[in-house]
């Protein structure tokens, strides 16, 4: 139901709002739409108003806005050609066209800008919530090789900072991640009773602190996944890896992302019963796209909310959705490149999961969810391939420079290979899709 539900919220409104960039735009060029759908094939059930009939149809991949007179090269254009009317698509100059097309990611990528808006606005911006405590050295990252020795202790808190008495995590790593690199930071520290004052080089700024104090709890596991089939479930919290004490998420991380693909002995706590696990990590892709070791699980984060206005809000969702864009780009420049490949993308099957565990975890997640399918759906669309609306406007800006129209069986062609593209795309993430939640390999 969850999923359901998930799939509805997410998918069904982000196809909505795109097709309705492509109706809006049409609409404002004086383009007359006969046909405004959710989904492809049969119509299921709709309604007529004025000269658009709005319709869902049988197969929720998707949707279309048919508009009269479509080249009948587009897939959605239906069997009646250009008639030369005022009122039709090809009766448009150029570029209204490619405005036309580009009116979907248009509205893509300016929704998670409202979306994240109304959320930074209504509920506060988001962070972690260690970020609030004092700085105590719960853990310490193992020495590597040309790397500063720490002069910490696990079990010290910190009472200044380069003066600054008493800096919480948010405002120590602030300083440090400021400071040029290899200056010197002047510590006070306190350990059971003892104080000390301490110089530490800013060689490593993220590791100067050692691992931040995020408790290693798992929130989600991906079904199918290697965390899966070891027996990991949400709530498990893990006191040891290979027989090392692990104290944060970061040990954990680190522990699997240097593992080689080896498998890996794990002590974990679950309802006051300790258990024993073997997971083998496997390759997967981070969050800018680079191959690392996981294990499919994601951590349970303690979430506090800073409260801003109007103006503040409004910055923070265009900063976001801005770095949302920059990586999305880097990902699919990867991905062309072959540094990306092509089975760590979700599809259909992927995004319907992760919908259902967005309602699981409420409203705020579900919005979240929205704003990165939709900036997803805005930037892929205008990539320059066939079938795609990038495609459209590619062959549109052709023909702007040569002055003439393509002929019809070359835009035929360009459709049909890009739609094989795309076909073939869609089965092989699919495919992926479904190995992935599999409970066997």
């Amino acid at each position: 139901m969850h999923v359901l539900l998930g799939v509805v919220l997410v998918l069904g409104i982000m196809i909505l709002v795109h097709e309705w960039g492509h109706f809006a735009m049409a609409r404002l060029f004086g383009v007359r739409v006969d046909v405004f759908s959710i989904g492809f094939g049969p119509r299921l059930w709709g309604w007529k108003r004025g000269d658009t009939d709005y319709r869902i149809s049988a197969l929720p991949l998707g949707g279309y806005v048919r508009m009269a007179g479509q080249d009948l090269s587009e897939v959605d254009s239906g069997e009646q050609g250009p008639s030369g009317a005022p009122d039709e698509l090809m009766s448009k100059p150029r570029w209204q066209r490619a405005l036309i097309s580009f009116g979907g990611p248009l509205v893509n990528l300016i929704l998670p800008v409202i979306l994240l808006g109304v959320f930074f606005i209504g509920v506060g911006v988001p962070y972690p919530a260690f970020l609030d405590l004092p700085v105590r050295v719960t853990a310490l990252p193992p020495a590597v090789p040309d790397a500063a020795a720490t002069p910490f202790q696990v079990g010290d808190r910190v009472l200044a900072l380069n003066g600054v008495q008493n800096p919480t995590w948010e405002k120590a790593l602030d300083l440090v991640g400021q400071a040029a690199p290899g200056s010197t930071l002047q510590f006070e520290v306190e350990n059971a009773g003892a104080r000390r004052t301490l110089s530490a080089p800013v060689k490593d700024a993220e590791r100067l602190l050692g691992y931040p104090p995020v408790l290693p709890v798992v929130d989600e596991v991906v079904s199918g996944s290697p965390a899966y089939r070891a027996g990991l479930r949400p709530g498990d919290k893990f006191l040891a890896i290979n027989d090392r004490p692990i104290e944060t998420w970061a040990q954990f991380v680190d522990s699997v992302q240097h593992s080689n693909g080896q498998k890996l002995a794990l002590r974990v706590a679950r309802n006051g019963q300790v258990l024993q696990l073997e997971v083998t990590p496997r390759q997967g892709a981070s969050e800018r796209g680079e191959p690392v070791w996981q294990v499919g699980i994601q951590r349970r984060d303690e979430i506090a909310y800073r409260r801003v206005g109007f103006i503040g809000g409004s910055k923070y969702a265009v900063m976001t959705t801005a770095a949302g864009i920059d990586q999305l780009l880097g990902v699919v420049g990867k991905l062309f490149s072959g540094r990306v490949s092509v089975k760590q993308l979700q599809g259909v099957v992927g995004i319907a999961r992760e919908s259902g565990q967005a309602v699981r975890r409420g409203p705020s997640s579900v919005l979240q969810l929205m704003a990165f399918i939709s900036l997803n759906l805005g930037v892929l669309n205008l990539l320059p391939i066939p079938i795609l609306d990038g495609g459209h406007i590619l062959l549109l800006a052709i023909e702007g420079l040569r002055r003439r129209d393509l002929s019809l069986a070359f835009k035929e062609r360009f459709v049909q290979v890009g739609f094989v593209f795309l076909l073939l795309l869609f089965v092989i993430v699919m495919y992926n899709d479904v190995m992935r939640i599999l409970p066997v390999r």
